[in-house]
């Protein structure tokens, strides 16, 4: 049963941001609209480092280290959605959440970010899980491609996985999608190229090596046009990949940000999967 928040929450999406991503022209007014700030709340306490340029927040000091990137199309900004779940990971996980700032579009491009994500891995000297939530669920599997063996798992919450977003399935959920439309999203996704063809990847992590990932969880709602890319990875993953998926109905994109019932079950699902217990959803 669908909550009657989730479909509010759909009905609030649908008339206040589908706008920003309903034909081409819009969505190059986000690609190109001013960037907000990205500083966690004052009620969040963190410590920041610098990384190849870019601000790196911490949240929480423990053994047990995560690596948090951030979903809004790689041209929007972290949000206060975002700080709420990476507190509540850092609490309920008892680990310590690294929040690399990464460059967005169209100033920024993705060699870039993977780069600055990379060095973040490498720089922690123990092997991390990777958390990322749409454009930054992509990043996460990129980055988790480029650093085997530093990472020991990854959870992916509605992933962003293949910029040319050409999948025939698609055609199917973008009606009952109330939040993203794939005319907005082009001309941001050109923007996040640096040149690079869409499917090259080193951005698409879709079209990547999918041998040799650490425990992998995807978390996506049926009202999200990333469901047929969070379908294909899960067909393409190889046997050996420990894989804990799980389709939410009814829920729109990125559902464990928002302020809904079926939220609570995503996010208890991803502390455990940081943890290594099984979460009792499939």
């Amino acid at each position: 049963m669908v909550s009657w928040q989730m479909r509010g929450v759909g009905l609030f999406t649908r008339l206040v941001y589908r706008r920003r991503y309903a034909t081409e022209t819009a969505g190059l007014r986000t690609l190109n609209r001013p960037k907000g700030p990205s500083a966690p709340p004052k009620s969040l306490a963190c410590t920041s480092s610098t990384v190849n340029g870019f601000t790196v927040y911490q949240v929480g000091d423990a053994e047990t280290a995560v690596v948090y990137l951030h979903g809004g199309a790689y041209t929007s900004e972290i949000v206060e959605q975002h700080w709420s779940l990476i507190g509540f990971i850092a609490e309920q996980a008892g680990c310590e959440v690294h929040v690399p700032i990464y460059g967005l579009s169209p100033e920024h491009h993705g060699r870039e970010a993977l780069d600055l994500v990379s060095e973040v891995i490498r720089g922690l000297g123990r092997p991390c899980h990777l958390v990322g939530d749409s454009a930054g669920g992509g990043l996460a599997l990129l980055a988790a491609q480029a650093n085997k063996g530093r990472v020991a798992g990854l959870t992916m919450i509605a992933p962003w996985l293949d910029l040319t977003m050409s999948n025939p399935g698609i055609d199917a959920v973008e009606p009952h999608d109330p939040w993203l439309f794939r005319a907005g999203l082009r001309p941001i996704a050109d923007a996040w190229t640096g040149g690079l063809a869409l499917d090259d990847p080193r951005l698409s992590p879709i079209h990547g090596d999918l041998d040799g990932l650490p425990p992998t969880q995807i978390l996506v709602g049926t009202r999200d046009i990333t469901l047929p890319d969070c379908r294909l990875l899960r067909d393409r993953l190889p046997a050996g990949t420990p894989l804990t998926y799980h389709e939410e109905p009814g829920a729109i994109h990125v559902y464990p940000l928002l302020p809904v019932p079926e939220a609570r079950a995503g996010r208890r699902a991803i502390v455990a999967h940081i943890l290594g217990a099984r979460p009792s959803q499939t």
